[in-house]
């Protein structure tokens, strides 16, 4: 009975899901300890620590039910449970993995830049693990669809305005930019769009789920 509860497709896909939004975590926690500058979504947040207090994971959660909000305003985007799953639990796991001290830091520009790239591929690579189940995109991507259906725009070009968007607003807030920032922006769109189908295929057979056609064009 157990075993066959663990092995059961809805419970492979929440696992899945979940597993997704750790990985994410722990990609973000990498952007942020090498200082080469953050996602633009963590400059927002960083921009509102720094201005408001609270930590970074909070302000994640926070922001995510105003966007939440905001995708069904938008989008007629309604709420579920996994789309409440991930506002909570994304920002928790980047408080734990940064509380745990868990990330690896980077000593020269190179270990950095290194450990930058790394990152940016391990939070696109979750955030496609977490949106193949379709159990519920995440406030963010949400409202990526949301705006994604409303124009009728590519969503690598949707991900980049957003994105520069934040960066900005963060940034007036006092959060940090750089580069890495700017390298985010630019290729965090083109590489969620690779991920997705790759991990809709691999949860495709084995755990019975139907390809559905790829969120992005």
């Amino acid at each position: 009975m157990v075993k066959r509860f663990f092995v059961h497709p809805v419970t492979i896909r929440y696992g899945v899901f979940m597993l997704g939004l750790a990985v994410m975590g722990y990609g973000i926690g990498m952007m942020i300890e090498a200082d080469l500058g953050v996602a633009p979504w963590d400059t927002l947040h960083i921009g509102l620590q720094k201005t408001f207090g609270l930590t970074i994971g909070m302000w994640s959660q926070i922001v995510g039910l105003l966007i939440i909000v905001s995708s069904y305003l938008i989008g007629r985007i309604k709420p579920n449970a996994g789309m409440f799953l991930n506002m909570f639990f994304f920002g928790l796991f980047i408080d734990l993995f940064m509380w745990l001290k868990w990330i690896p830091i980077g000593q020269t520009v190179l270990e950095r830049a290194v450990l930058f790239g790394a990152g940016l591929l391990i939070y696109t690579c979750g955030t496609g693990m977490y949106i193949s189940p379709r159990i519920g995109a995440g406030p963010r991507d949400s409202f990526m669809l949301a705006l994604h259906e409303k124009t009728g725009w590519d969503i690598s070009k949707v991900r980049i305005g957003i994105e520069c968007t934040v960066a900005l607003s963060g940034f007036l807030l006092g959060g940090p930019v750089s580069v890495g920032t700017v390298v985010t922006a630019v290729a965090i769109g083109p590489l969620i769009k690779q991920f997705i189908p790759m991990w809709e295929r691999m949860l495709a057979k084995p755990f019975g789920k139907t390809v559905q056609q790829p969120v992005a064009k």
